[in-house]
């Protein structure tokens, strides 16, 4: 009866509320950041991502002190938007255009075809994207997805068994998501998920990351127990880290682009 009436009497949480503030940064340059306020975040955090900047303030926060905050922090924010401006251009599915796509940590020679459905094929001489003349731009992103989930599932099928008979029992599920900033996650009844954008990497990162969670089965926590798993699976996993720093956002950005940002000509 009391916790009825404590959910009856209590307010409701509060909506997320959103806008944006530009920030001017070294000659010059301005910055649109999107500014949250979140009722569950307990300090104030700039992130960036694929999708930009983001300022999120705690509901007792003052826009003065948001304010503060980015200025402090204006040299990390320029460091870090540089990491996608240090790369080459993110890459686009373009009808007839395209010559490439980015697939295991290379650019793959990529052909157009007519055909009667959209399908995406690989091959010795680089990949085939067939399609109808009239296929839309959502009908392509559907194709290319789901060519890329059907090659990482045929290279967790290569890996797996070489790991499942040192673990206790294998994953419930493994799902392939677009994810914004994990590269893979175990939910607590087993079902693993990983980042689709694994696949435009190099193969060595995209088999750590299952290593990595595959060990979270044995410990839920990244204790020194966990890292010795890690370590005895995967020895060189200090080098797929470093390259997830310098190139883990550009590759979660190019997956976003080819799978949002799609244009027929």
């Amino acid at each position: 009866m009391q916790s009825l009436l404590r959910r009856l009497i209590s307010p409701r949480p509060r909506a997320l509320e959103r806008d944006v503030v530009t920030l001017t940064l070294q000659e010059g340059r301005q910055v649109d950041v999107k500014r949250v306020r979140d009722p569950r975040a307990k300090r104030i955090k700039l992130s960036v991502d694929e999708r930009g900047a983001r300022l999120t303030l705690p509901v007792r926060a003052s826009l003065v002190s948001g304010d503060r905050f980015l200025q402090e922090h204006r040299h990390w924010l320029l460091a870090q938007l540089e990491i996608y401006t240090s790369h080459d251009a993110l890459p686009l599915l373009v009808r007839d255009v395209s010559a490439t796509l980015p697939l295991r940590g290379e650019s793959v020679p990529l052909l157009w075809q007519e055909g009667r459905y959209a399908r995406l094929s690989g091959d010795a001489q680089g990949l085939h994207f067939q399609a109808p003349a009239r296929a839309s731009d959502a009908t392509l992103r559907r194709a290319l997805r789901e060519f890329y989930e059907a090659q990482a599932r045929a290279d967790i099928g290569r890996w797996l068994p070489r790991y499942l008979p040192s673990l206790p029992r294998a994953p419930a599920r493994i799902r392939l998501k677009v994810m914004s900033s994990q590269w893979g996650s175990l939910s607590p009844d087993g079902s693993l998920a990983l980042d689709l954008a694994l696949l435009l990497g190099r193969e060595s990162a995209f088999e750590y990351v299952l290593v990595h969670e595959l060990c979270h089965l044995l410990h839920a926590d990244h204790s020194r127990n966990f890292w010795r798993e890690v370590e005895a699976r995967f020895p060189a996993w200090r080098d797929e880290r470093t390259y997830f720093h310098a190139h883990g956002r550009y590759l979660k950005a190019s997956l976003r682009n080819l799978l949002s940002n799609s244009s027929s000509l």
